[in-house]
């Protein structure tokens, strides 16, 4: 049996140094290349259903290799980053644990829902596993273990 210790932190409150690069400024990227997003995204803005459903049936990707591209989305969104997937999985998280109030103003705390998202996010670490860069990988530790440390808070 091994242990790892997975955490970002030394115990004098230093980074360690495979997270260096989260404490780094961004470098910009030229135009003429596509834009890699070095850390978690940034959410696009709301697309309507009519747009959604056209951009289903043209936006496969063809022979080119050519992303699907919705209407209105800003220059150099980008196409979806592994960062994205994670996000996406990872929102639930917070409106199970009652850490976000719904648009009513109301409370949506499930904690067993917020298990099965821990787990699905869980279940991508383990099928990605020595498939990601150094920063995908501590981006996904990192969060996998802020929510069960939140989700054991809120158990109690």
């Amino acid at each position: 049996m091994k242990v790892t210790d997975k955490r970002m932190f030394t115990p004098d409150g230093r980074l360690k140094e495979e997270y260096r690069f989260l404490s780094e400024p961004a470098v910009p990227v030229p135009a003429s290349e596509p834009e890699v997003a070095p850390g978690p995204p940034q959410l696009a803005p709301a697309v309507s259903a009519a747009a959604m459903d056209q951009a289903m049936v043209a936006g496969y990707p063809d022979e080119s290799g050519a992303g699907l591209e919705l209407p209105g989305t800003p220059p150099g969104l980008g196409r979806p980053t592994f960062y994205d997937l994670v996000s996406l999985l990872a929102e639930p998280i917070a409106i199970y644990l009652g850490d976000l109030e719904l648009p009513t103003g109301e409370s949506a705390e499930n904690l067993e829902m917020a298990r099965l998202h821990i787990d699905l996010l869980d279940v991508l670490r383990q099928k990605t596993a020595g498939s990601l860069n150094v920063q995908e990988a501590g981006f996904l530790e990192d969060l996998l273990y802020r929510s069960r440390v939140r989700y054991v808070q809120k158990r109690g």
